[in-house]
C-alpha cells in the first residue's frame, strides 16, 4: 500500500491548523490524553459545536446522520491533527462520536438511530454521552459484572454500581452493560446493552478524583433506575458481542490520538534538548540523548503505521481482528516510553505542576508519567489485549 497522504488528508490537515490558530487562545495546550476534558466545559462545548458545524465531529458517518461521508483515511487523519493540537471538544463525547453512533448503526433501531445520532452529531451538551462498563468486581474479568436489569412490563428496573466512568458528571445518556439473565450458563451469556438517561430518578453520580487531583473518572449507582424496554439495544441477553464490536471502535482510535499528542510532545522535547545546555553543551548534542529520542521516533512512526494500517484494511472490506488490541498495546507503551524519557531529560522540572511558571512543555510530561499506568488498564488491560493478540493474530491457544 501506499502510505503517502492524498490531496484530500493534506488539505484536511491545513484546515485543522488554521482552526487551531483562530479558535483556541494564544499559547494554548493541554492533553487530551491525561485531562480527558478542558476545565472549561461550556469553552469545550463551544469548540465542540464548532467542529460539528464544519462536518469533522463524525465527519466519517452517513451524511443522513449528520456526518459527510468521509473514508475512514480522513477520519483517522482527523483524529491525529485534533490530538496534535490539542484541539478541545472533540473527546468529551468520545463515547458517542467513537463507539456508541457506529453501534448504533450496526444493531440499533431505526426510531434509536433517528434520535441519538443527529444529538451526537450536533456537539451539543445532550449528545455527550459516557460509557458504563466496569464495576468494584468486574474489570478485566468483565463478565463478572452484577449491575441488573429485570423486565417490568415496558420498562427495565435497573440497580447496580458502575466505576471509572469517564465523563458521567457531564454526559446527559449513558451506554450501560447489564446483566439480564443472571442464571446464564456461562457468564458472558446473558448479558444486555441499554441506553440511560442520566437525569432518570436513581441515577447517582459521585466524582473519583486521580492521584494528581483532576476530575474525569465517576462511580455511577442505579438504584431501581426506570428505563424503557426500546431503549435496549440489539437483543436481549446478546450483549456481549455489540459490546465486543464497541471495544473495537474504542481501541481503534487510541492509535490516531497518541500519535498526535506525542508527536507534539517528542517535537517539543527536541526543542527543550536543542536549547538546555548540560557540561557546557546542548542536550541534543549527547550521544545517548539522541539515541533515546530517535527510539521515540521510531515509535510514534510504527504506531502511526498501525493507524494506517486499520483503516487501510477497512477500506479494503476487511474487518480486523486483533489489530486493535495490538493498537491499544503499543499505544500504552509509547506514552510510558514518552513519559519515562522526558522525565529523565526535564529531570526535577518533571515533577512540577502544569499550571506553575516553572513547568516544562506546559507539563505535558509530567501528566504523561502520572497517566500512563491508568491509560494502561484504561479500555482493557495489556494482558488483555495481549491475549486476543495471541488467540486471533498468532493462532494460539487460550491460557485459561
Amino acid at each position: 500500500m501506499d502510505f503517502r497522504l492524498g490531496e484530500k488528508e493534506l488539505a484536511l490537515k491545513e484546515e485543522i491548523r488554521k482552526f487551531a490558530e483562530a479558535e483556541l487562545p494564544p499559547g494554548w495546550r493541554r492533553s487530551t490524553l491525561i485531562d480527558g476534558e478542558c476545565r472549561d466545559f461550556e469553552f469545550e462545548i463551544a469548540i465542540s459545536r464548532k467542529l460539528a458545524q464544519r462536518g469533522w465531529l463524525v465527519m466519517s458517518w452517513p451524511e443522513e446522520y449528520g456526518g459527510r461521508g468521509a473514508s475512514l483515511w480522513e477520519q483517522t487523519v482527523y483524529e491525529m491533527e485534533i490530538a496534535y493540537w490539542g484541539i478541545p471538544g472533540a473527546w468529551m463525547g468520545i463515547s458517542g462520536t467513537q463507539w456508541v453512533g457506529p453501534c448504533l448503526m450496526m444493531f440499533g433501531t431505526k426510531e434509536q438511530m433517528g434520535k441519538y445520532l443527529p444529538l451526537i452529531a450536533s456537539g451539543e451538551k445532550d449528545g455527550v454521552w459516557c460509557t458504563c462498563y466496569s464495576e468494584p468486581n468486574a474489570g478485566s474479568d468483565f463478565a463478572n459484572l452484577q449491575t441488573r436489569a429485570v423486565r417490568d412490563g415496558d420498562n427495565y428496573i435497573i440497580d447496580g454500581q458502575k466505576v471509572w466512568t469517564s465523563a458521567a458528571h457531564r454526559a446527559r445518556w449513558c451506554w450501560l452493560a447489564a446483566r439480564t439473565d443472571p442464571n446464564a450458563a456461562k457468564k458472558h451469556h446473558g448479558v444486555s446493552i441499554f441506553i440511560v438517561d442520566m437525569k432518570n430518578p436513581g441515577v447517582t453520580v459521585n466524582p473519583i478524583l486521580n492521584y494528581y487531583g483532576r476530575h474525569h473518572f465517576n462511580e455511577v449507582f442505579f438504584d431501581n433506575v426506570k428505563v424503557p424496554a426500546h431503549n435496549l439495544v440489539g437483543e436481549e441477553n446478546k450483549g456481549w458481542y455489540l459490546l465486543m464490536q464497541a471495544l473495537a471502535f474504542e481501541r481503534r482510535s487510541t492509535a490516531p490520538m497518541t500519535y498526535g499528542h506525542f508527536r507534539r510532545v517528542l517535537e517539543e522535547l527536541a526543542k527543550y534538548a536543542g536549547h538546555t545546555e548540560y557540561e557546557g553543551r546542548p542536550l541534543s548534542q549527547n550521544p545517548v540523548v539522541r539515541a533515546k529520542l530517535a527510539d521515540l521516533a521510531i515509535d510514534l512512526e510504527v504506531l502511526k503505521m498501525f493507524a494506517y494500517q486499520i483503516a487501510w484494511r477497512i477500506s479494503q472490506g476487511q474487518i480486523p481482528v486483533y489489530e486493535s488490541s495490538r493498537n491499544k498495546v503499543m499505544s500504552d507503551e509509547v506514552m510510558r516510553r514518552v513519559a519515562v524519557t522526558g522525565a529523565e531529560l526535564l529531570g526535577v522540572y518533571s515533577q512540577v505542576d502544569p499550571d506553575s511558571e516553572w513547568a516544562k512543555l506546559r507539563g505535558a510530561i509530567q501528566g504523561a508519567y502520572l497517566g500512563f499506568p491508568g491509560q494502561a488498564i484504561a479500555a482493557g488491560t495489556a494482558e488483555i489485549e495481549k491475549s486476543v493478540i495471541a488467540r486471533f493474530g498468532l493462532g494460539l491457544p487460550k491460557s485459561y
